[in-house]
């Protein structure tokens, strides 16, 4: 199933770019050193922002300060596997923003996501 919460890191490796921009909440992939490789139709509309202005960009330096932190970057350094969703507000060039994150990381690959849910 591809929704927020049932959707798997298993199935987000897999799927191509049009089935990625066509799922209704944002979807950051990240290479491990932090730089965007995917940056879905759903998360560039409501970002207000480019895909081809986000991708290649290092996520947390330039596209999404707000997240620069102990609470979203940071975790995908200190842990080897993350499969959570917090509550955030998103701050960066926009009036606060409640949303839902789901940070998705494993250990067999090096890819790592952030799904976003406005």
């Amino acid at each position: 199933m591809l929704t927020f919460e049932a959707i798997s890191l298993d199935m987000l490796l897999t799927l191509e770019a049009d089935r990625l921009d066509v799922l209704p909440f944002g979807v950051v992939g990240l290479s491990s050193a932090g730089i965007v490789e995917i940056y879905n139709a759903t998360e560039a509309q409501l970002a207000g922002l480019q895909r081809e202005t986000v991708l290649g960009t290092h996520y947390f330096s330039l596209t999404a300060q707000c997240m620069n932190n102990f609470m979203v970057a940071q975790r995908f350094e200190d842990e080897a596997e993350i499969d959570a969703i917090i509550d955030y507000v998103l701050t960066l060039r926009m009036r606060p923003t409640p949303v839902r994150l789901r940070l998705l990381k494993a250990p067999q690959t090096d890819r790592r996501y952030i799904l976003i849910q406005r």
